[in-house]
């Protein structure tokens, strides 16, 4: 009986431990990058962007052709946005603009990162493009890496953007946290749920959906069921060796390239 007791005591105190640092696992967040310039980000500019509860986000912004949309990058977790200036040089190459701004609590920046402060960061990185620059929405793609697959899909509910580029991208947290802890009832234990399958019906711009079908973090089973479920037009790019985080190993960026200039045209 002692045992019994203990057992459902163990089960209730890491259940409980699991609950109360949900965030921290979930937002993993990073130190400040170095200038853009360190990266080799040639006339790339550092910016701050404001929230509506005034939260200052750091951002890098280049200015590509002028017959090129712009990339709006919403990043994983884990990274500062130093981490991905490899991805962004590849399109400034191209000749994209690009905006790639960090997460409150990521790369150096204050605040809280939740579901709905993402959400609010999201917004601000978009309005901010409508403000100080010449495109409109429709001139934006908008580009979601895994944890930045939530924002990137919510902010479709709001714009209609020239098309989504999902990169690793999750059904909802829920799903992800399942794998890892199946004994806990992660479906009504998860705080911030990014339920991305609920809402991927919504999107009206074209899509694109990348994964790697050995993908250790998010199980590739979640980039199916989103595209299953997605609405035309819509495209995949399931990479057979490709893990998380080396999709770019595959140069996923002249899928994404080909993809967006043949709607652009």
């Amino acid at each position: 009986m002692n045992y019994i007791f203990f057992i459902v005591f163990l089960y209730i105190f890491f259940g409980f431990l699991l609950y109360s640092f949900q965030r921290r696992i979930i937002f993993n967040t990073s130190g400040k990058p170095n200038p853009p310039e360190y990266y080799n980000l040639q006339d790339t500019k550092q910016i701050f962007i404001e929230t509506t509860d005034k939260i200052s986000l750091l951002g890098w912004f280049y200015q590509g052709n002028e017959n090129k949309p712009i990339l709006v990058y919403f990043h994983g977790n884990s990274f500062d946005i130093g981490e991905r200036a490899y991805r962004i040089k590849r399109y400034n190459d191209a000749g994209f603009s690009t905006l790639i701004v960090a997460w409150r609590g990521f790369s150096g920046n204050e605040g809280n990162p939740t579901e709905k402060n993402l959400y609010l960061d999201g917004k601000a990185t978009i309005d901010w493009v409508l403000k100080n620059t010449k495109f409109s929405i429709e001139d934006i793609i908008n580009y979601g890496e895994s944890l930045g697959s939530g924002v990137a899909v919510e902010l479709n509910l709001k714009y209609n953007f020239l098309c989504t580029v999902l990169e690793a991208p999750f059904t909802s947290i829920a799903d992800v946290a399942n794998k890892r802890y199946k004994i806990y009832p992660t479906k009504y234990l998860v705080k911030d749920k990014f339920d991305n399958l609920s809402k991927i019906d919504q999107i009206k711009s074209p899509s694109l959906i990348i994964s790697g079908l050995k993908d250790e973090v998010v199980p590739h089973l979640h980039s199916i069921l989103l595209y299953n479920k997605a609405n035309n037009p819509k495209k995949s790019l399931f990479i057979d060796e490709a893990m998380h985080n080396n999709l770019y190993d595959f140069g996923i960026e002249k899928s994404v390239i080909n993809f967006t200039l043949n709607i652009w045209k």
